[in-house]
């Protein structure tokens, strides 16, 4: 859902509590939400353990950060997707992730080289990367309020805290150029570069549904291939801590 404007129950009451809210962000709200509701158990019934089940909408489209988590990644994607895996396949057989002879698979069918695109491309299409990795990060931060939130109610040493990242690996659905407007896809209809371009000031804004093109969720999906809606291991492969 959108993360400005979001289709949301409290309960079974729709509500809209970005009205008169113009910095309104349904990810902090959300963290905002779980504080107040284990705060409240506790508060209610000390002693009984609680459940909270706290899902994001990130990083699923559309990528929708406040603009200052855009910024701190600017320029940090500029190297392409092709030069992005070799940095993160690296980066795992440093952390042992993966074991040290593993090699990457070959170019996911479909995808261009990085180097294939002009300057006006590879800027709009790093800035959606940008955008993406803003939103992770506010993502990360939000989870880390909860967290601490539980720190601060003396919670987190009689506290199992279960992370799934997703229910499938990274998401195609950007296409080749990547997309403002996923519903596009959703619908058979192609994403248009010159479109694109044009809206690049408002990705991420109020005014888009905005996803990454796919030459990205190949890059994420490293070391394996393919992405969502493939049975390849870059289709399935999902973290769990």
């Amino acid at each position: 859902t959108s993360q400005w404007r979001p289709a949301v129950f409290d309960g079974t009451k729709p509500v809209e509590p970005y009205l008169g809210n113009p910095d309104y962000n349904f990810d902090y709200d959300i963290a905002d939400q779980a504080i107040e509701w284990v705060r409240s158990q506790k508060a209610v019934a000390p002693d009984k353990p609680f459940f909270l089940y706290y899902a994001p909408g990130a990083t699923h489209s559309p990528h929708q950060p406040k603009k200052e988590w855009i910024a701190k990644y600017k320029g940090k994607f500029d190297q392409g997707w092709d030069k992005l895996r070799e940095e993160t396949l690296a980066r795992q057989k440093k952390l042992g992730i993966v074991p040290a002879d593993t090699k990457l698979t070959g170019r996911s069918r479909g995808i261009p080289a990085w180097d294939s695109f002009n300057a006006e491309q590879k800027q709009l299409f790093a800035y959606m990367m940008e955008i993406y990795a803003g939103y992770l990060s506010q993502t990360d931060y939000n989870a880390g309020r909860v967290l601490e939130a539980l720190e601060q109610m003396g919670q987190m040493e009689n506290t199992l805290v279960i992370y799934i990242c997703g229910d499938n690996g990274a998401s195609g659905e950007g296409g080749p150029v990547g997309s403002v407007n996923e519903c596009l896809f959703l619908n058979g209809m192609p994403d248009d570069l010159e479109h694109n371009l044009a809206m690049l000031d408002e990705l991420g804004g109020t005014k888009t549904y905005n996803h990454y093109p796919n030459g990205w969720a190949m890059a994420f999906n490293t070391p394996f291939k393919m992405w969502k809606r493939y049975c390849y291991a870059g289709g399935i492969a999902d973290a769990c801590i």
